[in-house]
């Protein structure tokens, strides 16, 4: 390496200071390519998210908010309080907002927003969670990131262990070591976890190859790692060093009402908060639809008697204290639709619901008027399910999503079937869809689209999603080699194809249906051998031979 000094003579340096500058010496840069950064709370990922509308949710703010101030009159007080409520009832939003609150008061310790429909595995499994609360610990106050730093130097396979071990380390060892300090902080502040319940399992066998089942464990269950999280959890709060108050959102599901029954685990809780029926959330409802209403009024110049009291009435009686509902109406009427507001919102109002004995069936209600909107539905819902596909969710773009499924590569099939939909999914311009994916509002969507009584002739099995992406798959092999077609694919197109899984197990009727000619074999093994080399030919035989022996 040359020298900044070469060549140079004849002078004097006075007060000489060396800083040798190496951050890859740094142990936390070794935490940093470790963490799922879209979890936090204000990562860009989460810039669209859901945020208490201003004077709703303000109680149940004020009672969490107080709990993590105050919690330590007590000192045998439980460190950990369960936020629940069903789909829809405003988790996410009333913690993104109390995550704001504690940033202003200087109480924000750490957030992980998981989110099954994101992009971004990070946020999807249990991967990253100590390493990403780690990292927000680590900026939370000097002491603990030196103790941290520390820890990570000192064991260089922490990021290959478990979470319980990762917590030890990471986390417990480094405040223990504060506590011992005669001048150590009082630390305090908030961990605040939404969507647990939307953590899906990691897998650690490989299930898709032949013969892989008869040897393998059978896979990991979402509920398996999500109680692992609980219990890493619970664990750290029991330890004296330990000084967080850690606020748990999810649904009520079955692994989060056993783990927290107060007979299973007595004394370990602090109550839990149950959005639903704990908080008045009509009166937030009808707050939140009269400030969109009037908005909308300015908007699109309408007079300051509509809508009717009556309207807003009914609206707040259909939600049912799920502010999921009220949020897709007003979605709904400003998406620019060509008819008058007043007839989009007639019609919502003439709803009905056909299962009064489910809990979602005005939320359903509305899913189903909207996606009835569009000019194809079954095949509009077909689209949004792969859109959610686990493997190729965080693989494709907007743009390269829509080459894929369009059975035109140069027709506006995209446009043709979502563009009523924008108010259930957030649909890239133009302008981003070449770097920007699909997204959900919320999960109750996909919910609603997987289950069959709920949905009913729009239901999409995970077997049809499989197919409908093996035919979109070959399709695109066949059209590639035909000379014919004036057109070609663009170079991030390709290395999307190449990454789609090939050990499926997806439906014989899917071969039967489109099947590559032996131009197309041959076109495609020509293009391998230009980008990847030889190597590429026997990868190739290997996966024919794989697929032959299933």
């Amino acid at each position: 390496m040359a020298s900044n000094f070469s060549n140079a003579h004849n002078f004097q340096i006075d007060n000489y200071h060396f800083v040798n500058v190496n951050p890859s010496a740094d142990p936390l840069n070794k935490l940093q390519v470790q963490i799922a950064a879209g979890a936090i709370h204000d990562s860009r990922e989460r810039c669209d998210a859901p945020k208490c509308h201003p004077d709703t949710r303000v109680a149940v703010q004020d009672d969490l908010y107080s709990w993590i101030l105050d919690g330590d009159v007590e000192p045998d007080q439980p460190k950990i309080k369960w936020v629940t409520g069903p789909a829809g009832t405003g988790k996410t939003a009333v913690m993104g907002s109390l995550s704001e609150r504690c940033k202003v008061g200087g109480v924000l310790v750490a957030t992980f927003f998981f989110a099954s429909w994101s992009a971004s595995i990070g946020r999807r499994r249990k991967t990253a969670f100590i390493t990403t609360i780690t990292h927000q610990l680590a900026r939370y106050h000097p002491h603990l990131r030196e103790e941290i730093s520390k820890a990570i130097e000192a064991n260089s396979d922490i990021f290959d262990k478990n979470l319980h071990t990762q917590m030890e380390v990471l986390i417990l060892s480094p405040l223990q070591e504060i506590s011992r300090r005669p001048d150590g902080p009082r630390l305090r502040g908030a961990i605040i976890i939404d969507g647990l319940d939307e953590c899906e399992a990691e897998q650690y066998h490989d299930t898709a190859s032949p013969g892989s089942k008869s040897k393998s464990p059978p896979p990991r269950t979402n509920d398996q790692d999500q109680l692992e999280i609980l219990q890493v959890l619970r664990i750290a709060s029991s330890y004296p060093c330990f000084p967080f108050r850690v606020l748990v959102a999810s649904r009520p599901e079955r692994v989060f009402r056993e783990f927290f029954d107060p007979e299973n685990n007595p004394a370990s809780f602090a109550q839990k908060i149950d959005l639903h029926e704990g908080y008045n959330a009509d009166a937030d409802i009808t707050l939140f639809l009269e400030a969109q209403f009037s908005r909308l009024r300015r908007r699109y110049n309408l007079p300051r008697s509509w809508p009717p009291p009556k309207a807003i009435q009914i609206l707040v009686e259909n939600a049912s204290g799920q502010f999921i509902y009220a949020a897709t109406v007003i979605r709904f009427l400003d998406t620019g639709h060509r008819e008058p507001l007043k007839s989009l919102l007639e019609a919502i109002l003439k709803m009905e619901a056909k299962a009064p004995s489910n809990p979602f069936h005005q939320l359903d209600a509305l899913y189903l008027h909207i996606l009835e909107s569009s000019p194809d539905p079954p095949r509009s819902a077909l689209w949004i399910r792969t859109f959610d596909h686990t493997d190729i969710a965080d693989k494709a773009s907007a743009f390269n999503m829509n080459l894929l499924l369009q059975t035109d590569p140069e027709s506006n099939e995209a446009e043709h079937l979502l563009g009523n939909l924008h108010s259930l999914i957030r649909i890239p311009p133009p302008s981003t869809q070449a770097t920007t994916r699909y997204g959900f509002f919320h999960k109750s969507l996909l919910d609603f689209l997987t289950d069959p009584d709920r949905c009913g002739r729009l239901h999409v099995r995970e077997s049809d999603v499989n197919v409908f992406i093996y035919d979109a798959f070959v399709r695109a092999c066949t059209r590639g080699c035909d000379t014919q077609l004036q057109f070609s694919y663009p170079e991030s197109f390709l290395e999307f194809l190449a990454t789609l899984p090939t050990g499926v197990d997806f439906s014989a009727g899917a071969y039967s249906k489109v099947l590559p000619t032996p131009a197309s074999a041959d076109w495609w093994v020509s293009l391998a051998i230009v980008r990847k080399g030889d190597q590429s030919l026997w990868e190739m035989f290997q996966d024919v031979h794989d697929l032959a022996g299933m």
